[in-house]
């Protein structure tokens, strides 16, 4: 595979294109040409599955023009052209036409593969209301299933029951249905999916009034997200009849309830919308998903009563790029307007968390541990706000500063401001005697002078904050807040037991360190707080990410977390692909370097300092991955086992072992390692 890592193909992705060609009213040749020339661009374009419009080969709004049997046989004529044409073009095509079928008239969708005629899907329901006249013309098909026919000098499929597979490329099953069968309360398309389908195409006419393009919008994200695939919908769009209707050429691919791509509406020309689908993921999520399959039990197995058309794609596993937008930042939107909603989601869950809690233990304090950091300072303002919540004062949250040895001015300073500007109770309790008393009991060589920063250097100061938390809080009445954050739990950089890993509850245990970093920003610039805490929040987000555990080296440098573990943008990323998808590390890998690789391509979250953009070439990204893989399956898990309680927060952002993630305390990272190994270059 590695000479192939640049590949979609090798990737589990799939190129496909919706199109909305000009049409000519009753005029198959021309039509066939405008359905040849965008053919030929998805060709150029390395696109594997074009979508095109219902009766595009005829046009829809022609009316009693389709019981002429001229027009009939003219569109056969023209199919017969087109399918001539693709056996030297490498995407799948589909395209409408009224088929003529044992005395009947059927709306058909088409599937064309190298020559050759796949299958015709026949529509299932007919709409016969408003402006709508199918039945006048058409037989329905629902209920023909098993059957051939013959058409363009081809013996072919003909029914609703048809599925079509590729032999050489895993994952590419597609199904067609038309226009109204997804208006209809059980959608083809929903038996398909539950038969194995991943792309599912509709191919529309659908004509425009005012406020049916959300309608259209809302029906494909749906169908996408519930039957846990691609959904393609290409409606006519110029050059359809306007006696008594218009047409406004809508496109869209959605995954999975997400908008991949889409045409611009009204258009005065031909286009097309083209996006590469991750089918591979589509299968992962339904086989982690179990009420989709319990749904294909329910309904009967529907596998068994499809046929499957299987077909050699041939595919080219080049390097043809990537269409796909994918965010650098996982847990964190780019679009200004879904980051707040996620924001105050995300830190009104927190604060909900927490209220149940101390309502629930009845304690009158929160113990807390500010060291003036992010995931302390995020910890205190979730708790000041339940307390606000609760109607409790402010002054029962006990913040707590513990100095060390490698403790900055400006880290603690910051926790007081902090503190004063909240109005909780602060103190300060030195933990550099007691660490000292600790180091020389145990014969360490810093108690006599030796500059060693050992792990035990690090776990005494960790573990005697965490140890005097919990005797506080036993002597106050109280419980502790826990601070550490969701990406710290996946790489293991935590103290077990008598250290940060542990506390009575952790707001943060489910949000990933990216994401806490424009929690605060928001709560910040929204007001949460007084003008004095806002800017402590903000002076606390340009502090480097750091233990504080090590004393700085001879430069002055301090110690970085980043340096050990990597950096948190690549491992949230890294984090987000393998336990919420279960994707291979050669597909995260893949993904990584087209979201990283360049920093001026794609979107950046709102408000992302400009000096903060970095871009990370395959060799860093290969790297900080084997880093990941090492310590997220190997080493960590037993930390994890062990997890306090805490509110989900955000999908794919759950360790606990009472919840989204259960794996072994002795695992081997092996296999994964083994992995990118071999198939990253």
């Amino acid at each position: 595979m590695t000479s192939n890592f640049y590949a979609i193909h090798t990737q589990g992705l799939v190129r496909v294109a919706v199109c909305t060609p000009r049409v000519a009213v009753g005029d198959p040749g021309f039509n066939a040409d405008e359905t040849l020339a965008l053919a030929k661009d998805g060709h150029a374009r390395a696109v594997d599955l074009m979508l095109f419009p219902e009766l595009g080969l005829s046009a829809y709004a022609i009316d009693d023009l389709l019981l002429q049997d001229t027009l009939v046989r003219r569109v056969e004529l023209e199919l017969a052209r087109l399918v001539e044409a693709s056996t030297a073009l490498s995407p799948v095509l589909i395209v409408g036409a009224p088929v003529a079928h044992n005395g009947r008239l059927y709306n058909c969708a088409i599937a064309i593969s190298r020559g050759r005629i796949l299958g015709v899907v026949p529509k299932s329901f007919l709409p016969n209301y408003r402006e709508y006249y199918e039945n006048r013309w058409f037989a329905p098909g629902a209920g023909v299933v098993g059957l051939h026919t013959q058409i363009a000098g081809q013996s072919v499929p003909f029914g609703t029951d048809l599925l079509f597979t590729a032999a050489d490329l895993p994952d590419f099953v597609f199904h067609m249905e038309m226009c109204e069968d997804f208006w209809a309360a059980t959608p083809p398309s929903t038996q398909a999916a539950l038969a194995g389908a991943l792309i599912l195409c509709n191919l529309s006419a659908s004509n425009i009034v005012v406020g049916k393009a959300d309608d259209r919008a809302l029906l494909c994200a749906s169908q996408s997200l519930r039957c846990q695939a691609a959904y393609l919908y290409s409606a006519a769009g110029p050059g359809e009849s306007t006696t008594d209707l218009a047409w406004d050429g809508q496109a869209t691919i959605h995954e999975l309830g997400v908008l991949l791509a889409q045409t611009d509406r009204f258009p005065a020309k031909a286009q097309m919308a083209v996006a590469d689908v991750d089918v591979e993921r589509l299968r992962l999520e339904r086989m982690r998903t179990p009420t989709f399959n319990n749904a294909a039990v329910a309904s009967g197995r529907p596998e068994t009563c499809f046929r499957r058309v299987e077909f050699h794609h041939k595919p080219s596993f080049q390097d043809v790029g990537l269409l796909r937008a994918i965010d650098r930042f996982p847990f964190v939107p780019d679009d200004l307007a879904r980051l707040d909603k996620d924001c105050y989601e995300a830190f009104n869950i927190q604060v909900q968390g927490l209220a149940k809690r101390l309502d629930a233990t009845k304690s009158r304090h929160i113990v807390v541990g500010v060291s003036g950091g992010l995931d302390s300072t995020h910890a205190l303002i979730v708790a000041a706000k339940a307390f606000d919540a609760l109607g409790k004062p402010r002054s029962d949250i006990l913040g707590f500063t513990m100095p060390g040895f490698a403790t900055s001015e400006g880290t603690k300073s910051n926790a007081w401001r902090l503190m004063r500007a909240l109005g909780v109770t602060g103190e300060e309790i030195d933990i550099k005697p007691a660490a000292r008393q600790l180091l020389t009991d145990l014969g360490h060589p810093f108690a006599v002078g030796e500059p060693v920063y050992d792990v035990t250097f690090e776990n005494v100061q960790a573990g005697l904050r965490t140890d005097y938390l919990f005797r506080l809080a036993n002597q106050r009445g109280g419980f502790v807040l826990g601070t550490g954050d969701l990406s710290e739990l996946a790489l293991g950089w935590c103290t077990y037991g008598v250290g940060d890993q542990m506390s009575h509850y952790n707001v943060n245990g489910s949000v990933a360190k990216t994401l806490i970093q424009h929690l605060i920003r928001w709560v910040a610039t929204t007001g949460q707080f007084d003008a004095d805490a806002s800017q402590t929040l903000l002076s606390v987000l340009s502090t480097e990410i750091s233990p504080e555990l090590v004393p700085a080296d001879a430069s002055g440098a301090i110690q970085s977390t980043q340096a050990k573990v990597g950096p948190y943008e690549l491992q949230d990323f890294n984090l987000y692909y393998i336990t919420r998808y279960g994707l291979r590390p050669s597909k995260v890998a893949f993904l990584a370097w087209h979201a990283w690789k360049d920093r001026d391509a794609g979107h950046w979250p709102a408000h992302f300092p400009a000096e903060a953009r970095n871009a990370y070439d395959l060799a860093a990204i290969k790297h900080w991955l084997g880093v990941f893989l090492f310590r997220f399956f190997e080493i960590s898990q037993f930390k994890r086992s062990a997890m306090p309680n805490g509110p989900k927060v955000i999908s794919g952002g759950n360790l606990s072992p009472r919840g989204d993630w259960r794996a072994p305390s002795d695992g081997s990272a092996r296999i994964w390692l083994d992995e990118l190994q071999a198939n990253v270059p």
